[in-house]
């Protein structure tokens, strides 16, 4: 079950890694609350016949009573709700964050959700193994060698993408809370629409949406949204059930080191000996953190 996990969030971070691309090119076109708001409504709607066929297929429940039904509907609507808030405005943070600061520090700012995941567990009361925690330092330090190419200064941009780490580590330990509750795509549908609804709102209010701008990024919002929104984060809620949420961030944070192979792959931008090795060190932390006492931690309640 944990490798399959495992393999599921790995899979989550190269669609995100590859979506840096497509983020980037759409970002040409719309503003940050509408390219947001366009991928998370496709998100939701690809997602819905997924339910339909999931809702149809599935299993009932034996001797579950009308009140049993309303606590579930309940929990699942308040996940779907919790999701779509912090998904939300994680997500507009990185993407304001992105106008002031360069792609490579707001890449290592993002990712130190890897770090704060854990802190923010130990406030209630979630330890974590050596391991885990000698993977984390590695992975900061991968992550500094990766995308920290020209020094480091903070300025607004680096301040905003910071809160945009701590709404991300929100966002993964409010999913590792109710992914054990209720259905994980059910209630990532709910999520996309939540969060498409308060984008929306954004997009209304600070930004000049039009048809034409949204037609000629017709293509990176696609990919953000079908795949990106629609199947990552919908593979994330299901690899994240019993996964220690630690564990889960630090492959997740690959998301990293496979926007840079997609950049080279893709936009022909070349590989550093620098960015190699903060690669290296990725993996290594990944492996570390997955050794057979890593999972000793506390189980996911």
């Amino acid at each position: 079950m944990k490798l399959r996990n495992s393999l599921l969030l790995f899979l989550t971070a190269t669609i995100w890694g590859v979506a840096f691309v497509a983020q980037s090119v759409g970002m040409d076109y719309v503003g940050p609350f509408t390219f947001l708001f366009a991928r998370s409504l496709i998100g939701g709607i690809v997602l819905l016949p997924v339910v339909a066929v999931l809702h149809r297929s599935g299993p009932g429940h034996a001797g579950e009573t009308p009140a049993d039904r309303r606590r579930a509907r309940k929990t699942l609507l308040l996940g779907g709700v919790c999701c779509g808030a912090a998904l939300c405005f994680a997500s507009i943070f990185q993407q304001v964050g992105l106008l002031y600061t360069t792609v490579g520090k707001s890449g290592f700012l993002t990712a130190c959700y890897i770090l704060i995941v854990p802190l923010i567990g130990l406030l209630f009361g979630r330890k974590c193994g050596k391991l885990v925690w000698c993977g984390v330092a590695l992975a900061v330090a991968g992550l500094y060698f990766l995308c920290l190419t020209d020094g480091f200064s903070v300025n607004l941009g680096d301040a905003i993408t910071f809160v945009c780490a701590i709404l991300f580590s929100v966002h993964i330990l409010v999913i590792d809370y109710f992914s054990p509750r209720t259905d994980g795509v059910k209630m990532s549908c709910i999520q996309f629409f939540v969060c498409a609804a308060i984008a929306a709102a954004g997009m209304l209010l600070f930004e000049q949406p039009s048809l034409g701008a949204l037609l000629a990024a017709w293509k990176p919002v696609l990919y953000a949204g079908a795949l990106s929104s629609g199947v990552g984060y919908t593979l994330q809620i299901v690899g994240q059930k019993g996964m220690n949420p630690t564990v889960a961030s630090l492959i997740m944070s690959l998301e990293s080191v496979i926007s840079v192979i997609a950049g080279w792959l893709i936009l022909g931008q070349s590989l550093s000996g620098r960015e190699i090795f903060g690669c290296v060190l990725m993996f290594a932390a990944i492996v570390l953190a997955q050794l057979p006492n890593a999972p000793k931690e506390n189980a996911v309640n």
